[in-house]
């Protein structure tokens, strides 16, 4: 915190904006996860998410006021974090929500007094938008506030008419801007000028529902959401020139200088933007991987994986070459502790996740370097001047190597980069980006939105009834509302009350049946939206009303499975504790019928004797006949008892606790046996690795095991049928067959060898004499690659001073060139590496090596003639 004594904190901002809304009777709620219960959005982008089914009318709030500072990850414009004032990646939204309770001129009036008397505004400084048709909000603001009417400005819908989607909950919204230069007067006020004006305060008046044609109509209860930008609020009051010089993020930012040994406030701009990129960056990682994500080639791994990388690029450009990302970490865990504790108990994986991907990605950058090298000697060597846009997009998306990087790189080479070829690649990827946009959408599914206000949520009897009478309250088809369906018909079905356990915490839905009077629908599964349960099933005989009331019976052998699996899923997690690390943590499971699959986080393989223990721990557990309790607990008092959390599980003030007692207690909403005893029996199929840092055991329990063990069965006698020996001698027969299939591969090759050098020798006849040296340029027929450069090495030793090129198709789709020249051609400025690179482009493919010995590779078989033509050409001219 800065010495100067009028000097505002963003933790003291956040506190007091918390503090205002809490004297006000809202409820002040803590910050939701970066991983959104909504499943149509990849990470939480706004402060109102969390409250997505309650604005659609789906959950019933125990509070009508809430107030909330919530984190928040977007991407959609990652290049311009660092390169404008105020973009991030990372942000946190300050909020007060209003559930059909106070209004719009309520809201006003606390935004402007919040504004004014705890921030300390002048009027003068304060500027308001509305919308252009809201009437209504621009008379409070002159009327009830007294904002003078040049400073009261009318928007269209684009920038003041808040929409989640095509249809669902709408309304128009007013801004609150701060004015730096009130000197400049009330004419011609235009708050597009970033330069004068910052919108910080943003107040959404949920007040219509908007339908598949475009109609609006109000809605029952009318809602307040709102959002304050932290890092906004903290420039203004600060007085500093943007978001990145914050105390939020500056000491970040001076940390990552440290390292790097320069000062921010003296280094050149393009110097700057990197630093403010780790800065922001670092933020966003480190809550990421708090709220248990982990780096991947899909969804909001790859989002954490591509921050990770350009954190590391960015580090590149600033002059550190080493790791240095853990460093920066720390300041970043520091600073956020207060607020968000579980950065701070997270830090030893937060460390090792990041220790891993900088160290990955520092190698992927040098072959990177490597790659550009070969990329430069290609284009010289082709007479040409420019990298081309798809090679320099290559190396931005596959090695992290940013466009610039690869300007200064070529311009100290004399070359140019296609950068409109690049922007071109980058579109596409853009457009491939397309299905992963960032949006929130408020729909549920299809057509539930429309039906949120006169359905309630689906109540649960599965955890003590199989069967219950039941009423039809939604039936889709195709995703549409239809009021009935006949038999043979796909649909979904919503029931005001359901046995069915539907799929969450890792466990599938239930499978089973729903039948009435001449109908029965065979339900294939269940999932959850928001808090409806809809059931997938097909009418298999009658017809099925909306309104009808009917009999819904789970399977009980599927659901028995299901439970015997979630329930060894626990054990497992206990067991891992126990014998390999109690740091192990979920990353995620699968709970189904037939099988289960726990992945965890671990920084190495499992040894067969750690895997072994794990197992006869959990059987060990399930002999001793545990009997589970079930409590239902507050969540603070559940956590205090040390009960574990599933991964990716959302909890509300009270929790499920599944506790089998001095083995396992987990917060979990899933069904389970109610003795350890009934599962049976436990056997791991598997253990491998599945992401950097994450494990995966798979493994049977129950039933299953049964058909685990008749498929084994089956193999095991059709191989001691196929081999005619016993099955306890099967592994002695196999090891002798592998012994004598590397004896007979060992031969094979030497035949080759020896077939290669035969005809190889043939050749020497054909050998031209270019100048003072010898040239030997051929395809040889069904020559293996090893083979091939075997024979080059022995006619080149023959020819003596001169070069040998032999092309092959060892098989159909695949070409072999190999080039080796001798000390005296490489003195002539030909190098057997670039030049059969080169010579492989032919083919459609690519290769290299040592200056005297070089292979490479190709697909296309039909252009290796021209391909040897045009080595043969080149090496005449460039030894001629």
């Amino acid at each position: 915190m800065s010495s100067n004594p009028q000097f505002i904190s963003g933790n003291e901002i956040r506190t007091l904006f918390l503090d205002f809304y809490a004297k006000r009777e809202h409820q002040i709620l803590p910050s939701a996860s970066l991983v959104p219960e909504d499943p149509t959005v990849l990470l939480t982008i706004a402060g109102m998410l969390p409250f997505k089914p309650i604005f659609l009318g789906q959950r019933t709030p125990g509070f009508k006021r809430a107030t909330t500072s919530q984190k928040c990850i977007r991407t959609n414009d990652i290049e311009n974090v660092g390169r404008t004032k105020r973009h991030q990646t990372f942000f946190e939204m300050l909020g007060n929500f209003s559930f059909g309770d106070y209004f719009k001129e309520q809201a006003i009036a606390w935004g402007w007094e919040i504004s004014t008397q705890v921030f300390g505004f002048s009027p003068q400084n304060l500027v308001v938008s509305v919308f252009e048709e809201d009437d209504e909000a621009f008379e409070i603001w002159r009327d009830k506030i007294g904002v003078s009417t040049p400073r009261i400005k009318h928007m269209g819908a684009d920038d003041n008419f808040w929409a989640s989607g095509p249809t669902g909950p709408c309304g128009p919204c007013s801004e609150i801007y701060y004015d730096f230069h009130p000197e400049r007067g009330e004419d011609n006020i235009d708050l597009e000028d970033d330069s004068r004006f910052i919108e910080f305060y943003n107040l959404v008046f949920m007040q219509y529902n908007r339908d598949a044609s475009g109609n609006l109509t109000p809605l029952q209860n009318k809602n307040i959401d709102t959002g304050m930008g932290l890092e906004r609020m903290a420039q203004i009051l600060q007085k500093v020139p943007n978001n990145y010089e914050t105390d939020l993020i500056f000491p970040i930012i001076k940390t990552a200088a440290q390292i790097a040994g320069i000062d921010y406030h003296t280094s050149d701009e393009k110097t700057k933007v990197s630093l403010k990129v780790i800065g922001d960056h670092v933020r966003s990682v480190v809550h990421m991987i708090a709220d248990e994500i982990r780096a991947s080639n899909v969804g909001r791994g790859y989002v954490l994986r591509r921050l990770i990388r350009r954190v590391v690029r960015h580090g590149r450009l600033i002059g550190i070459s080493g790791n240095f990302i853990t460093q920066v970490a720390e300041t970043a865990i520091t600073l956020a502790e207060s607020a968000y504790p579980n950065v701070r108990q997270r830090e030893a994986s937060i460390n090792a996740e990041l220790e891993r991907e900088e160290s990955n990605f520092l190698r992927t950058l040098d072959r990177g370097e490597k790659l550009l090298e070969e990329i430069i000697q290609q284009v010289k060597q082709q007479g040409q001047t420019q990298i081309s846009g798809e090679s320099a997009f290559t190396l931005y998306d596959t090695y992290g190597f940013p466009l610039e990087l690869t300007q200064e790189v070529a311009e100290e080479n004399n070359l140019t980069v296609d950068e409109a070829g690049f922007n071109s690649e980058m579109q596409k990827q853009v457009e491939r980006a397309k299905a992963a946009h960032e949006t929130i959408d408020l729909t549920v599914q299809g057509s539930l939105d429309k039906l949120a206000e006169r359905i309630h949520a689906t109540e649960f009897l599965g955890y003590t009834q199989a069967a219950a009478t039941v009423k039809v309250e939604v039936l889709l088809v195709n995703g549409v509302a239809e009021e009935a369906a006949e038999a043979g018909t796909e649909v979904q079905i919503v029931l005001n009350q359901t046995p069915f356990y539907a799929e969450s915490g890792g466990q599938i839905g239930d499978r089973g049946y729903i039948s009435g009077d001449g109908l029965v629908v065979r339900v294939e599964d269940v999932k959850k939206e928001s808090d409806f349960f809809v059931h997938f099933g097909r009418i298999e005989r009658g017809t099925l009303r909306v309104g009808d009331t009917v009999t819904a019976q789970i399977d009980h052998a599927c659901r028995r499975r299901a439970q015997a699996n979630h329930t060894a899923t626990h054990l497992l997690q206990a067991a891992l504790k126990k014998i390999v690390d109690e740091g192990i943590s979920q990353a995620g499971s699968l709970v189904s019928f037939d099988r289960l699959r726990f992945d965890f986080n671990c920084p190495r393989a499992l040894t067969t004797e750690e895997v072994q223990q794990v197992e006869e721990q959990v059987n060990i557990w399930i002999s001793e006949a545990h009997s589970a309790k079930i409590e239902v607990l507050p969540l603070a008092e559940a956590k205090a008892r040390g009960a574990v959390a599933m991964f990716g599980e959302k909890y509300g003030d009270e929790v499920r606790v599944i506790d089998f007692p001095s083995v396992s207690m987990e917060l979990c909403g899933g069904t389970h046996v109610s003795n350890t005893a009934e599962i049976g029996v436990f056997k791991i199929i598997s253990e491998a690795g599945v992401a950097s840092g994450v494990r995966r055991i798979e493994a049977v329990s129950g039933p299953a095991i049964l058909d685990y063990l008749n498929v084994r069965d089956k193999v095991v006698k059709d191989l001691s049928d196929r081999f005619k020996v016993k099955p306890e001698e099967l592994p002695d027969r196999i090891t002798t067959l592998q012994t004598e299939l590397r004896t007979a591969e060992k031969q094979l090759e030497t035949l080759k060898g020896q077939l290669a050098i035969a005809k190889s020798d043939s050749l020497l006849e054909t050998a031209q004499t270019v100048g003072d040296h010898k040239i030997i340029v051929a395809q040889l027929e069904g020559v293996d690659p090893e083979s091939l450069k075997t024979a080059a090495e022995r006619l080149l030793q023959k020819i003596g001073n001169g070069a040998v090129v032999l092309g092959s198709v060892p098989e159909a789709g695949k070409v072999s060139i190999v080039a080796a020249f001798s000390p005296e051609v490489n003195k002539k400025g030909l190098q057997a590496g670039k030049f059969v690179g080169a010579i492989a482009k032919i083919c459609g493919g690519g290769g290299g090596g040592r200056p005297n010995l070089a292979q490479a590779g190709g697909r296309d078989d039909s252009k290796l003639p021209q391909a040897l033509e045009q080595a043969q050409s080149e090496l005449k001219a460039g030894l001629g």
